[in-house]
């Protein structure tokens, strides 16, 4: 969108000659005159520009999932933006001073027309100011009519009354800049009538009118066109009413049909369409929330799945915030050769041992990054997914490194692709899991331990088959069934005797899973 802006500037720039102006230095002692003295006309020519400004506003609805009202959040927000962008005083005499824009009438090509009342009452009071001032200055100053007090009143009163003005004027323009817009929409919400408060509602909108104006008014003043894009995240945490709540305030604020508002609304609507459905805002759609969202989202973007160069690039950025692993190799080197300088032997501790601890991370690391490996072609797509892996793998290995005593202690490559197991199939391991803890329970460990965690799993599908319905929430947290085959049945064939070096480390799988399928598997054996 940047570069649409920037290829949009310099082909008007070319075609009319006219820079874009901004509110800034200069420029705004120009707006502000403007704003005084001036009306905004949209003509023909403006009309035509295709240059245009985007004004990016980023609304994480976690932030404000604690509030009573989320979608007054999602208008504070707006209107705390755009005021920053540009500036409390421009915006602040707007309210007082300026205009709405109207459209020119014909073909004329002036886009300030002068606010002819405006400066006959600025200059009627400006003569009367002076007037008053003169009488009050000659009963004050000339020998002789000092004494005349009905001259003294007579000035005082026209000046007071003359100033007066200027003065409300003024302390309009000074009450906007002090209280904005967000402290007017959030002391509405605090106010303890506020679910009974009639007309709430046409007040808020009121203040996004005003704002919507002033952005019209900019559009004329900058040369330019404004579009205030709004970045929705995060709602897929929230609450299904603050939800649908966030969704009728978007609605609302787009009913306009020249709004200069748009919305990128990123959710994953497998999750967002469940909200929409316990809500109240179906009925008449048949309770059904992805007609909902057809009606409200009017340019669908399903995200495509990442690349394989995609997903590198993800897990990199993940690895860069691990900046604990490098710092631990730096420190445990700078001792190291502080006690061969010294003479002193290096006695083994924990700082030796976390160097080994970073080192196996590395080497896990190192097998996630290589493309020849097949673990790669498992990484997830969602980013998300790849910060916990990444979170996981060095705590995995510490624990593991803490049992080194222990004889088969797995490799850094079997510990990081046990950890992309349990977090992309957290619902299928845990059946094995479950499985085979029931089979160590009736049989010794030994005659199992050779045995593949997917000749195990193909030997009990039957049964988790029949227990899908109360497994339906865990087996949708699965990834691709087809993908679980292949990495135990050919990239990594894990076998039991692997499972239990790595069940009592596994930290990333969900234990209450497994809990939950071994409380259904022994009421379905009591059946």
């Amino acid at each position: 969108m940047r570069e649409e802006m920037a290829q949009r500037d310099a082909a008007e720039l070319r075609r009319s000659h006219q820079k874009p102006r901004s509110p800034e230095g200069w420029g705004l002692l120009l707006a502000l005159w403007y704003l005084a003295f001036y009306k905004p006309v949209i003509t023909e020519g403006h009309l035509r520009r295709k240059n245009i400004e985007f004004i990016f506003i980023r609304f994480s609805a976690w932030q404000y999932a604690g509030c009573d009202k989320l979608w007054a959040g999602l208008v504070t927000t707006l209107c705390d933006s755009i005021r920053h962008h540009f500036g409390a005083l421009p915006l602040s005499f707007y309210h007082v001073m300026g205009t709405r824009p109207r459209f020119a009438s014909g073909f004329s090509q002036k886009e300030w027309v002068l606010k002819r009342g405006t400066c006959l009452k600025l200059w009627g009071m400006l003569l009367v100011l002076g007037a008053g001032l003169s009488i009050l200055l000659v009963a004050l100053l000339v020998p002789g009519i000092k004494e005349h007090h009905a001259l003294k009143v007579v000035g005082s009163t026209i000046t007071s009354l003359s100033g007066s003005s200027l003065v409300l004027g003024a302390f309009s323009v000074l009450k906007n800049l002090l209280v904005s817009e967000k402290q007017k929409i959030e002391r509405l919400t605090n106010s303890e009538r506020f679910a009974s408060q009639l007309g709430f509602m046409s007040k808020v909108r009121r203040e996004v009118g005003v704002l919507v104006d002033f952005l019209a008014f900019m559009e004329i003043f900058e040369r330019r066109r404004l579009r205030v894009v709004l970045e929705i995240t995060s709602l897929d945490v929230c609450y299904p009413e603050k939800v649908a709540g966030v969704l009728n305030a978007m609605n609302t604020l787009l009913s306009d049909a020249n709004t200069p508002f748009i919305f990128i609304l990123a959710v994953d609507p497998s999750i967002i369409v469940p909200c929409l459905e316990q809500t109240g805002c179906m009925k008449g759609l048949a309770d059904n929330g992805y007609l909902y969202l057809n009606r409200t989202v009017t340019l669908p973007f399903s995200i495509p799945e990442m690349g394989a160069r995609s997903r590198l690039r993800c897990l990199e950025a993940a690895v860069q915030t691990r900046e604990d692993l490098m710092y631990r190799i730096i420190t445990s080197n700078v001792e190291r050769r502080r006690a061969k300088c010294q003479g002193v032997l290096p006695v083994p501790s924990r700082r030796e041992a976390d160097a080994e601890a970073v080192r196996c991370i590395h080497e896990a690391f190192h097998c996630l990054h290589d493309s020849a490996d097949p673990l790669t072609h498992y990484l997830p797509a969602n980013s998300t997914h790849v910060r916990r892996i990444v979170n996981t793998i060095p705590i995995t290995l510490r624990l593991l490194l803490h049992r080194a005593g222990t004889p088969g202690t797995p490799s850094p490559r079997a510990a990081a692709a046990w950890v992309v197991l349990a977090d992309q199939w957290p619902c299928r391991l845990s059946w094995v899991l479950q499985c085979l803890e029931d089979a160590w329970q009736s049989q010794p460990a030994p005659a199992f331990g050779t045995r593949s965690l997917w000749s195990i799993f193909q030997e009990n599908v039957g049964e988790l088959s029949t227990l899908r319905q109360p497994l339906h929430n865990v087996l949708s947290l699965d990834g691709d069934p087809e993908l679980f085959q292949t990495f135990l049945a050919c990239d990594f064939p894990f076998t039991a005797r692997d499972a239990r070096a790595f069940l009592g480390v596994t930290v990333n799988l969900d234990h209450s899973i497994r809990h939950k399928m071994g409380l259904l598997r022994g009421l379905d054996r009591l059946q």
